[in-house]
């Protein structure tokens, strides 16, 4: 009978292990650590129009803003941001913003701007609601900022908490390169997003 037991708890273990939600966790943790990861390179703020390779494009090593943090994190995780949300862009151009008066997508830059990252989370993402509760952000959720005047940001929540244990630190760029920050609810959350191995 013990035998019977332990084989059952065995079974039981490795099921979770192997179930949606454990795999989700995992991803997210990894996505967490690599946004992490890109805190210990020094990138200079630099929102400069740069013609990029396609897929897997990215800006000169040492520059980017805000949405290249969410951008190279993903890479590091084997999504490519650029290649999905051009070709989503591509399938369903009037979905998204027209904020810059394209007439058709641009590789090079579309991927980079935070409500077209907004748009193609909600259109392929879990959409979660903004809240105040800080317990509702996980690690690797992907958080959008109004920061008035019409300007948004984004970041990714991280496994580290503030000093006081109360809040999930954000890895962004708001300024002073891909920092590691207390920051979740200095401006308006405007966006919540799980995405990745859904």
């Amino acid at each position: 009978m013990p035998r019977i037991h332990l084989h059952a708890v065995r079974l039981l273990l490795a099921l979770l292990a192997a179930s949606p939600v454990a795999a989700q966790s995992d991803f997210c943790d990894r996505l967490a650590d690599s946004a992490l990861v890109l805190t210990t390179q020094h990138v200079q703020y630099d929102p400069s129009y740069f013609r990029i390779a396609y897929p897997n494009g990215d800006v000169p090593t040492g520059k980017g803003v805000c949405t290249d943090v969410v951008i190279r994190a993903y890479r590091k995780v084997g999504i490519d941001l650029q290649r999905l949300v051009h070709e989503d862009m591509r399938a369903a151009f009037d979905e998204y913003p027209r904020n810059w008066g394209l007439a058709r997508p641009d590789p090079n830059i579309d991927h980079r701007r935070v409500p077209n990252l907004m748009t193609f989370f909600k259109r392929h993402g879990t959409v979660l609601k903004p809240s105040n509760d800080a317990r509702d952000y996980k690690p690797g959720d992907v958080v959008c900022w109004d920061l008035g005047g019409g300007i948004t940001h984004i970041g990714i929540v991280s496994r580290k908490r503030s000093t006081d244990g109360q809040r999930p630190l954000i890895v962004h760029n708001i300024g002073a390169g891909q920092v590691l920050e207390d920051c979740l609810f200095r401006f308006q959350v405007i966006g919540h997003y799980r995405y990745g191995n859904l």
